[in-house]
């Protein structure tokens, strides 16, 4: 069999993994640990997201004609690419986490929603709340002002029946 259809499956399988993807993180993952490698992949793993090391020759084909071409200029040295396609922030949120421990550990650039980001874009998605959190807050501050009312109103029907 030839080197071509040995290669081809590859290539078709991170083609289908970063289709319809909000997010994918090129990662350095150059001296990390079995042990935090381990707890990486299986916090990502519980968040949804596909985290695999692939030869970069075959990220850059599948990622050739796509949306996530800019990442080819930084296909170099040992990396892995994290896909979600449910939360767009989860891989940057739990790399970055892993990287505070491991320095070595890195995000490289990433595309997230059709928009590329570099490094620096990568590491700011990180600090971006889940979409849970942010809806979570939202309903707290749309409750909050109702609550307050019910409480005054009850206070003050309180004071009136004290008073007669």
């Amino acid at each position: 069999m030839a080197k071509v259809e040995l290669k081809k499956p590859i290539v078709e399988e991170i083609s289908a993994n970063v289709k319809d993807a909000q997010s994918v993180v090129l990662v350095s993952y150059c001296g990390i640990d079995v042990a935090a490698d381990t707890a990486l992949r299986k916090e990502l793993r519980e968040a949804g997201v596909v985290y695999k090391v692939y030869k970069n020759t075959m990220m850059n084909f599948a990622f050739k004609g796509t949306e996530y071409e800019p990442l080819c200029e930084h296909l170099e040295g040992p990396n892995a690419i994290a896909i979600s396609k449910d939360d767009a922030t989860a891989p940057a949120r739990i790399i970055a986490k892993y990287a505070k421990t491991v320095p070595t550990l890195k995000m490289i650039a990433g595309v997230v929603e059709g928009s590329y980001y570099d490094e620096k874009g990568v590491n700011a998605l990180a600090s971006v709340p889940s979409r849970e959190e942010l809806l979570g807050k939202l309903l707290g501050s749309i409750q909050s002002p109702i609550a307050n009312l019910a409480r005054v109103l009850n206070q003050i029907a309180e004071s009136k029946g004290a008073e007669a």
